[in-house]
């Protein structure tokens, strides 16, 4: 049986519809792949999801002597995490809500047979 490795960022400030953006692209990809493309991808969201994906190969290699030659990306979610609701006040005493969005990121790492 393969082994899961998981690792999670939670409460991230960045909408789940602009991170999952992001990890399409490296989505059942080899770790050391999705590694180089998520360092060159022009988002915002990108350095913090390699810093993510980084912390699950070295999980893997630390925790279970799993090769980070032999890892691939086999499951990469963002959910929405709770919504910070500000408001700015506009003319003739309406208000404008200012929706602050964050995403929890889940990255499951497996090993290729």
């Amino acid at each position: 049986m393969a082994t899961d490795v998981r690792a999670e960022l939670k409460n991230f400030g960045v909408s789940a519809q602009k991170v999952r953006l992001v990890i399409d692209l490296v989505r059942g990809k080899r770790a050391n792949d999705a590694l180089d493309i998520l360092a060159f991808a022009n988002k915002g969201s990108a350095a913090d999801l390699r810093k993510l994906v980084a912390s699950a190969v070295s999980n893997a290699e630390e925790n279970f002597g799993i090769n980070r030659d032999d890892l691939f990306i086999y499951k990469i979610t963002a959910d929405e995490a709770p919504t910070r609701k500000w408001r700015r006040f506009g003319a003739r005493g309406r208000f404008k809500p200012l929706l602050r969005r964050s995403s929890h990121v889940v990255v499951v790492l497996r090993e290729q047979e």
